[in-house]
């Protein structure tokens, strides 16, 4: 368990770091699918498949946050 308080730390710097040149696209679509990611494993967890509920989160938030994206592409800053 030692060696997994290190590495933690370590990959959420490096994945903050990687979304620095991404567009606002990209992050709306990222945003939307760890959010997805989040509410999917939380009622997969209820329904007995954490996994699966994460799976079918993730691809329903991706693409919420791309239809957000659009709905607001000509109010981009």
């Amino acid at each position: 368990m030692k060696h997994y308080t290190k590495i933690i730390p370590i990959m959420t710097v490096l994945f903050l770091v990687g979304c620095d040149n991404m567009s606002h696209t990209q992050q709306n679509v990222l945003g939307g699918a760890a959010i997805g990611a989040i509410g999917g494993t939380a009622i997969g967890a209820i329904a007995g498949d954490a996994g699966a509920g994460a799976l079918i989160g993730a691809g329903v938030g991706a693409v919420g946050g791309y239809l957000y994206d659009r709905s607001n592409y000509y109010y981009d800053y």
